[in-house]
């Protein structure tokens, strides 16, 4: 995912202790850009896991039809694609 810093994307709101958002300040941080990275790859941890479970699932419907060789190339495939 991108983020090309343009207005136009959706606003939302963490609270955190006083402390931390000085110390962020003092360090100079860029919360928003370190937040929307964070946020980007647990989207991907999430999406990947879910990617495990169907595959899973259909490994156990497949199992015995389908050469596992084929999988393994079409989920590195896939993979690339990313």
């Amino acid at each position: 995912m991108y983020y090309d810093g343009e207005l136009g994307g959706t606003v939302i709101s963490v609270r955190i202790p006083k402390e931390l958002k000085e110390k962020l300040e003092n360090l100079n941080v860029n919360v928003s850009e370190i937040v929307r990275g964070f946020l980007e790859e647990y989207v991907e941890e999430v999406e990947m896991k879910r990617l495990e479970e169907r595959l899973k699932r259909l490994r156990i419907r497949l199992a015995g039809k389908v050469d596992p060789t084929i999988i393994a190339e079409l989920v590195r495939e896939d993979r690339a694609k990313r």
